[in-house]
């Protein structure tokens, strides 16, 4: 029999970027119409290094939500720390135990927008910090691909696994880890088996669409996001994860949003805009796997449960009925275009 609605624990998005000044306030508000809560990224311009960076940014999303008329209590913005070759355990510990931000964020250097600060070498540059985010249970979330220009970069994420996921496995086994935003079936399997306290992330566009969908028709830049799309039997392998019932898979958007500007230009921006029909898209990811009754623990359980925070308490409909993805939305003085603009999907979110 169709299902042709599902109600839901209301959902939170993993892994999010927000910018700041007037692109933060043009896209804030599409995010807490869907979700309760979201993990922040700290890549701004210059990046979240500290707990009292944290705070500042936190207090700027909270007065763009009020800008755009978000009650408070409706969202949760938690905060990140981007770790640096630099970066000192106490301020790790100060950080987690005043609630200042919820995890540290790992950016191989040049790996992705704004990484250039990023890590070099995490064993030899940050193992005093990560033993105490160990000792105190502080997640890492990582960027998982190896920034090597020798690798081609559908590779990356693989030999991210072998160069550093299983040392840094070895050298710190209880350290809580997220694998963000999965694009390849090596890394749905390593993050199955791996023992520990692991987990991933899995965006709509990486179960919806393999490689292909840049290039049909010409090249298509709002497609572009790193890591990139890869092959279809990847895509199969992450749909098996996200649908399956390991706990270790949730929902992170990685939702990016940039100017149509900075996407269709001689050297774009990667990064995918989908928070403003985040759950439409997954919806239609599982429906399409015949496992929509999967949505609600992937979307609204494993990843609370994976950083220790009660699950949300109010509801989200999903019902069976074409929605139709605006071509542009407003950002600032400019516009962006969201992922799959102009497509019809066959499932919405009830007002």
């Amino acid at each position: 029999m169709t299902q042709n609605t599902l109600t839901i624990t209301r959902p939170d998005d993993w892994h999010l970027h927000l910018r700041d000044a007037e692109a933060l306030k043009a896209v804030v508000g599409d995010t807490a119409r869907q979700f309760a809560r979201a993990i922040i990224m700290p890549n701004l311009k210059p990046p979240v290094t500290t707990a009292a960076l944290a705070v500042a940014y936190r207090e700027r999303i909270e007065q763009a939500l009020a800008e755009v008329g978000v009650a408070p209590g409706v969202f949760t913005p938690l905060m990140t720390l981007y770790l640096t070759d630099n970066t000192q355990p106490d301020e790790a510990v100060r950080a987690y135990e005043s609630g200042a931000a919820v995890a540290f964020k790992l950016y191989p250097a040049g790996a992705t927008t704004n990484s250039d600060a990023g890590v070099t070498d995490l064993l030899a540059r940050c193992s005093a910090v990560l033993e105490a985010m160990q000792r105190i249970g502080m997640p890492l979330l990582v960027h998982g691909e190896v920034t090597d220009p020798s690798v081609d970069v559908f590779d990356r994420e693989a030999l991210f696994i072998d160069r550093v996921m299983i040392p840094l496995r070895k050298s710190f086994p209880a350290l809580k880890v997220v694998f963000e935003h999965i694009t390849t079936k090596e890394g749905a399997e390593y993050v199955r088996d791996a023992e520990g306290p692991v987990a991933a992330t899995i965006t709509a566009q990486h179960l919806l669409y393999n490689r292909n969908a840049i290039f049909q028709g010409g090249v298509r830049p709002h497609y572009y996001c790193l890591p990139i799309l890869k092959r279809e039997v990847h895509r199969r392998a992450l749909v098996e994860a996200a649908t399956s019932e390991s706990p270790r898979f949730f929902l992170g958007t990685d939702s990016a949003p940039h100017s149509k500007g900075l996407k269709e230009h001689a050297c774009g921006c990667a990064g995918c805009y989908t928070a403003h029909h985040a759950m439409e898209l997954y919806a239609t990811a599982f429906d399409a796997a015949g496992k929509i009754d999967r949505l609600e623990a992937f979307a609204s359980f494993r990843g609370p449960d994976f950083y220790g925070l009660p699950r949300n308490t109010g509801t989200m409909t999903l019902e069976r009925a074409d929605f139709t993805i605006p071509t542009e939305l407003p950002f600032g003085k400019e516009t962006i275009v969201p992922l799959a603009a102009g497509e019809t999907l066959k499932w919405r979110v009830r007002a």
